[in-house]
């Protein structure tokens, strides 16, 4: 038997195809501070659902006071109007927290690439206490390099130096 209720009929209207459509179209969008890495490979793009016919999308912004968050929000709106979506609804949560964790293999593989250091994710030290994590140049793989500010290009990242090479580079805080 189906189920006509109001809120089963309500909670979702859309076709799964569409949906995983509408989920690919949110999870392509640049980071706009980062353009190599996308939301997906940063691990901000937390849900996508329907709500009748309307697509909801759940963002976590890498910490609460990013300063990026509202051009994320419109541009996974953007993107969604321009795939066709109507009047998309874009939410940010702050619960659970974002953390480095979340950012995907691919997305630490394009960060070191770009030439900034993601950080190691959870675990990696094998269970061993890290008093402290000193990242490796990602022009030329030193392990010989050093804090030049706690904050870098941006308020997540770190300015650091390589003693090898001399080039700068920021390195992605762990959170």
């Amino acid at each position: 038997m189906v189920n006509h209720t109001a809120a089963g009929h309500a909670r979702s209207r859309l076709p799964p195809a569409e949906l995983a459509r509408a989920r690919a179209v949110a999870a392509a969008v640049p980071d706009p501070e980062i353009p190599v890495v996308t939301l997906e490979d940063l691990g901000i793009l937390r849900e996508v659902r329907a709500e009748g016919t309307k697509v909801v999308v759940v963002l976590t912004p890498t910490y609460c006071g990013c300063p990026a968050t509202d051009v994320i929000r419109d541009d996974v709106r953007d993107a969604l109007v321009a795939a066709g979506f109507e009047h998309p609804d874009v939410a940010i949560t702050l619960s659970p927290a974002w953390t480095t964790d979340w950012i995907s293999a691919e997305g630490r593989r394009k960060l070191r690439a770009y030439g900034i250091v993601p950080p190691s994710p959870a675990g990696a030290a094998g269970g061993l206490a890290v008093v402290r994590f000193v990242p490796r140049c990602p022009r030329c793989d030193s392990p010989r390099t050093s804090e030049i500010s706690e904050y870098g290009s941006t308020p997540c990242k770190a300015l650091h130096r390589c003693l090898a090479c001399l080039e700068p580079f920021d390195y992605f805080k762990p959170l």
